[in-house]
């Protein structure tokens, strides 16, 4: 089955593109738009069937669209998020440096001595943490941070990290939408409609708080043979794992040399869950200071390394993820250049309609689809531009901002290519070689928690729309 699918790959690769443009040619699309649709999903078909090279069709893409006009070099640089890649720079050098100082092997002792020797408490500590830190920080910083000690622990008890890693991600994504920061699809909607950080306390935490339990309920049912598994192991080498894990590494038994990493991600975590005030102290434009602590403190690390500031630098960036976010991010924006997203928007306003309760479901539902397989940031956008507009006919359009906040991280769940998030786990993953997770790894129980998650979020959004009218 597996060696016919690799075979047939090629040939469906192109009756897709052929049956992309076929179609978009037949509804009357002009050429620019109906070429821009086939570039764009090319890209993405071509990731989730060889996501192994994925970067080749980007840079493909980005050919094409430059040659064919569709996208000028101006609007290549805006749409490439420069300010997201510089970003995760600068969080990858903090990282590694702290990977390197054993940070997160101490971190893991203390999560293992809570859990015991519990699998199920131990993952269950763990997914709670990734997304506490997503809400905190942002779903990016809480990947990195949290991949890097999933790693850790599976080294440590030698088992497969990839269960794990998707779990986590799961969390990440569930717990970046309880606040304003925790998300830029966040940012977004509180931009747009003028909530604060308390209306998301209000409504989007508790929300994202039942769909968390829910998930670990779900990841726990479908993973239960690898948890089980893990159970097992942990017993075996409870000595090892919780009374003396650290007696092999001399460097670690010295807290003092804890200190300056610890300091590092206090401080960095301190920065970037209170740069909004100290974007206002000092008169910045807004989220000025999100890209400029990491930037300090990886400068400060590399102050630090001295002579293997370089070496940290090339080892450490995954300059292979980051390219890849550079063009497909590129290629997203093409879309919204040549008219495609407005296209869209409007056509399924005219068919839903300003029904409430339809509007509630299908964009959710639509918007969620969207995130799943393109950029969550670009289809919480285009809503977000859609949703002013009906509150101007008369419709009461509190819920659908909610609703397109969880539509962007629940529904991100979906696919590998569905959040930031997922695309940096299976990029690190990749880079230190633990295995390549595919798209049936992910999808299925993707499937299984995202569409669970979201209809019960859907569901108490609906529930709440007589206080949200009040």
């Amino acid at each position: 089955m597996n060696a016919n699918w690799k075979k047939f790959k090629p040939l469906i690769f192109a009756l897709l593109a052929i049956a992309i443009f076929t179609v978009s040619k037949i509804i009357g699309l002009p050429m620019n738009q109906s070429l821009s649709i086939l570039v764009f999903l090319s890209i993405i078909t071509g990731a989730l069937f060889y996501w192994r090279i994925r970067l080749a069709f980007t840079l493909i893409g980005i050919g094409i669209l430059l040659g064919s006009g569709l996208i000028d070099i101006p609007h290549l640089i805006e749409f490439a998020g420069l300010d997201i890649i510089v970003f995760l720079i600068g969080m990858m050098i903090v990282i590694g440096f702290l990977e390197e100082r054993h940070f997160f092997e101490v971190v893991l002792d203390k999560v293992m001595k809570y859990g015991r020797d519990s699998a199920k408490r131990t993952i269950f500590l763990i997914l709670l943490m990734s997304a506490l830190s997503a809400a905190l920080v942002d779903e990016v910083t809480s990947i990195l941070f949290m991949t890097a000690l999933v790693i850790h622990l599976s080294a440590r008890l030698k088992i497969s990290p990839i269960p794990l890693i998707i779990m986590t991600v799961f969390a990440t994504n569930i717990g970046s939408s309880a606040t304003v920061v925790g998300n830029p699809v966040g940012v977004i909607v509180a931009l747009r409609s003028g909530y604060g950080f308390s209306d998301f306390l209000r409504w989007a935490a508790p929300i994202s708080i039942i769909v968390l339990m829910l998930c670990c309920y779900l990841v726990f049912y479908y993973f239960k043979d690898y948890i089980t598994n893990i159970d097992e192991v942990m017993k075996a080498k409870r000595e090892e794992i919780i009374v003396e894990p650290l007696v092999a590494d001399p460097t670690m038994r010295d807290r003092k040399k804890m200190l300056i990493p610890s300091i590092i991600f206090f401080c960095t975590i301190g920065g970037l869950v209170f740069h909004t005030p100290i974007e206002s102290v000092l008169g910045l434009d807004k989220n000025t200071m999100l890209i400029g602590i990491p930037l300090i403190s990886a400068g400060i690390v590399l102050m630090l390394e001295k002579a293997r500031a370089r070496e940290l630098v090339e080892r450490r960036v995954d300059w292979w993820t980051l390219s890849f976010f550079l063009m497909f991010f590129s290629t997203v924006g093409t879309l919204n250049y040549t008219g495609v997203t407005t296209l869209l928007a409007n056509t399924i306003i005219s068919i839903v309609g300003s029904e409430l309760t339809i509007l509630l479901v299908s964009i959710g539902w639509i918007a969620g689809i969207m995130s799943a397989f393109m950029d969550n940031v670009l289809a919480v956008t285009l809503w977000a531009s859609v949703i002013p507009q009906l509150s101007q006919i008369g419709v009461n359009v509190a819920p659908l901002w909610w609703v397109i906040l969880f539509a962007g991280t629940l529904m991100g769940n979906l696919t590998i290519i569905g959040s930031t998030a997922n695309i940096v786990a299976v990029g690190l993953s990749e880079r230190q070689k633990l295995g390549h997770i595919t798209l049936r790894e992910w999808i299925v129980p993707g499937a299984l928690v995202s569409f669970t998650t979201f209809s019960v979020a859907l569901l108490l959004i609906y529930l709440q729309i007589p206080l949200m009218m009040s």
